[in-house]
């Protein structure tokens, strides 16, 4: 059976304090409907503008994954991303009346407990993933962070994480399968070297920092007034260095937490291709840079692939406009009628079929001894296609002709040879308006795209 989309049942929010601004924020979590995806809606703002979590919008990622639309920002989206992921959430509209969404403890274990309360349930569409067939990856050749996605069962995460301090050292992390992410990896918090908590404390960029929300590691000596720094930001009368290098006394969920949360932020970073993935992901210091460069890498090729993915159609069904049909609404004849079948029609887009034979008059000279259809002539084919779907808006199509306007990227792929079967998807690229036909047009044959082009017509009473 396949698997459905999810989204949850009813509406929860949770509030607490944004960790660089230290305002109150509420988040309010929305059921969405399939084939949404994940979206922040401003809530604060004159509009309430939306920003859909997607990699082709993070303009940040320095003390986090920041989005950022239209002047519209969105901080540290991961925590919030990964604890939808964690749950196998693929829908969800997420309300926010301020920038960023609030630190709680630093980690996705609140986010996921209020999706829980929301109830998850289960959607008419079907899931949308990306199966990997081969390796893809990425590599900052400065850091020497790099991210590798390869074929496996289920969507798999390992992080491999090396902080070249005393401290902390080397660890690995990983995640086998999903469904495990709220036992070993949601309640993983963030954490800092006290380098650069200092750092952010001079720049006054943590003002809801406390030690509940932060791991901080010792990485050099406390100063006395680093010291007194800390006790005014946390709001503390006592704070000391526990023997395993941790500020205060909190006490660590794991011996390798900071290589969990690590994995934590890749999933919410990989959030933002957009799609679910099947494949397993080696993280080798990953960061926020790297997680985001590689979500966009790979959200262009599985965009890439889309693009290029062939449809398939049951030829031995019989078809919606049959040669005779599509001769009563065509004022083509042979031979330069291109199209034997019509097999789907709807308002926005047409699929037709031609059987090319050796018998096709242009054969004789194109080429003697080598014969391949001329891409013109595929064009055209097309075209006759989207006349179809143009001319379905009349009542009396038998009393119009289709003029060519215009066309635009015009790419030919694969020679189509006699023998082929040809079909042809076009899709309106904007509503048909005064008898004007805009449309992106695709020709498939052998399994592969063969063509593709962006066409205009106009149909016109004879």
């Amino acid at each position: 059976m396949s698997k459905q989309q999810k989204t949850i049942q009813k509406e929860v929010s949770l509030s607490g304090v944004g960790l660089h601004t230290g305002n109150l924020v509420k988040i309010t979590f929305k059921p969405a409907p399939a084939n949404h995806g994940f979206a922040f809606m401003r809530v604060d703002l004159e509009g309430s503008p939306i920003i859909q979590a997607k990699a082709e919008y993070v303009v940040n990622t320095q003390r986090g994954t920041t989005l950022e639309k239209n002047g519209v920002q969105i901080l540290t989206s991961e925590h919030v991303l990964a604890a939808a992921v964690g749950l196998d959430i693929d829908n969800l509209l997420i309300e926010i009346d301020a920038a960023e969404p609030p630190i709680m403890d630093g980690s996705s274990r609140f986010f996921l407990e209020a999706l829980e309360e929301g109830g998850i349930e289960e959607q008419d569409a079907e899931i949308k993933e990306y199966v990997v067939k081969e390796v893809i990856s990425y590599k900052d050749e400065l850091t020497g962070s790099e991210i590798i996605l390869m074929p496996a069962d289920e969507y798999q995460i390992t992080t491999m994480v090396d902080f070249g301090t005393m401290i902390l050292g080397t660890q690995n992390a990983t995640l086998d399968t999903v469904s495990d992410f709220k036992k070993e990896i949601a309640n993983a918090r963030t954490f800092s070297f006290l380098h650069e908590i200092e750092m952010l404390l001079e720049n006054d960029l943590i003002k809801g920092g406390d030690l509940n929300n932060a791991i901080v590691y010792v990485d050099r000596e406390l100063s006395k007034k680093t010291m007194e720094k800390l006790k005014t930001a946390f709001n503390k009368d006592e704070i000391a260095v526990s023997p395993n290098g941790i500020l205060d006394n909190l006490t660590l969920h794991w011996a390798n937490e900071a290589a969990r949360h690590k994995l934590l932020d890749v999933i919410g970073d990989l959030a933002l291709t957009g799609i679910r993935i099947k494949g397993k992901v080696i993280a080798n210091k990953p960061g926020h840079l790297v997680n985001t460069q590689f979500a966009k890498k790979l959200a262009k090729i599985i965009k890439a692939e889309n693009r290029n993915k062939v449809p398939t159609y049951d030829l031995n069904v019989a078809p919606l406009m049959d040669i005779h049909q599509i001769m009563e609404v065509l004022p083509h004849r042979p031979p330069f009628l291109l199209i034997d079948r019509i097999l789907e029609l709807s308002a926005t887009h047409v699929v037709g079929m031609k059987n090319v034979t050796m018998n096709e008059p242009y054969f004789q000279g194109h080429f003697p001894g080598a014969p391949v259809m001329p891409g013109v002539l595929q064009v055209e084919a097309m075209a006759q296609c989207g006349g179809i779907l143009v001319l379905s808006t009349v009542p009396d199509p038998e009393n119009y002709l289709t003029y060519f306007m215009k066309m635009d990227n015009v790419k030919f792929k694969q020679k189509v040879l006699p023998g082929d079967t040809l079909t042809f998807k076009c899709e309106l690229i904007s509503p048909i308006r005064r008898g004007i036909c805009h449309m992106q047009a695709y020709g498939y044959a052998n399994g592969k795209i063969v063509a593709e082009a962006e066409l205009m017509a106009q149909i016109a009473k004879k």
